[in-house]
């Protein structure tokens, strides 16, 4: 099985980009992130011509998550039903006896914010929920938009994000938390070049240079993490025409 997340930042703008690169590299699960669209609005027929089924919870012009498979899903769950939130960022099915989690995590704006401070709120709940999860669910995967750097070698420039949002002790920790239940990072598995990163600004040349973070993840439950056989960034679409700010993050499972 293949498990891929992306931030498409606008499923809207950037549908014939999924779908060109579902053709390119026909995945058996994708997890999108802010998709940004009403659920009236979900290209379904789209999503379906291209040979997978879809499950959805949109919201206008912000957040939204999807999950596309080629196999039968079952078991959906929007949103954590541990924590009351408005915004649609989390959804759960089972897929080929994995549960697949997809998240797209809270920016937090700035370390001194109130949106900092929901961040860490929505991720401690988020923690207790996944801790639940695992206790039912042997085979599973939390994939998505993080918007954490777990650590410095995930950051082009150390020094200059340092205590910043992204990159901050209490967002690293609360990470470290979830990986604390048993998930491992898929990416980290394996040997990997320095300075890959899975988000690049759109200001200041951020993809050129590669000025870029990691924060993009697939968390894998010990079972499939044992059963990983590769794990890559697909820096590719980040090259095309409008392409959103994130890269395609792959998981290999035998």
């Amino acid at each position: 099985m293949k498990i891929a997340t992306w931030n498409v930042n606008s499923l809207k703008v950037r549908l014939p980009q999924v779908l060109q690169w579902l053709a390119d590299n026909p995945v058996d699960v994708l997890c999108l992130q802010e998709t940004k669209l009403t659920d009236d609005k979900f290209p379904v027929a789209d999503i379906e011509a291209a040979g997978y089924q879809v499950v959805f919870s949109g919201q206008k012009t912000y957040n939204g998550v999807a999950i596309l498979s080629k196999l039968p899903i079952h078991d959906v769950v929007k949103n954590n039903p541990r924590y009351e939130d408005a915004q649609q960022r989390i959804l759960a099915a089972t897929i080929d006896g994995v549960r697949v989690v997809c998240a797209y995590v809270p920016n937090g704006q700035s370390v001194d914010s109130d949106k900092y401070e929901y961040k860490l709120g929505w991720l401690a709940a988020l923690h207790e929920w996944l801790a639940a999860e695992a206790l039912l669910h042997e085979n599973m995967a939390v994939v998505g938009d993080y918007n954490i750097a777990p650590e410095d070698r995930d950051v082009h420039d150390p020094l200059a994000w340092a205590g910043q949002i992204l990159v901050s002790d209490r967002e690293r920790a609360a990470l470290g938390k979830l990986l604390d239940i048993g998930l491992q990072d898929a990416f980290r598995l394996f040997e990997q070049a320095e300075k890959s990163f899975s988000w690049w600004d759109y200001r200041a040349l951020g993809f050129r240079l590669n000025k870029g973070l990691r924060i993009d993840h697939i968390l894998l439950s010990a079972a499939l993490a044992t059963r990983c056989t590769a794990c890559v960034i697909d820096r590719a679409p980040r090259k095309w025409e409008q392409p959103s700010d994130h890269a395609p993050v792959v998981a290999t499972i035998g």
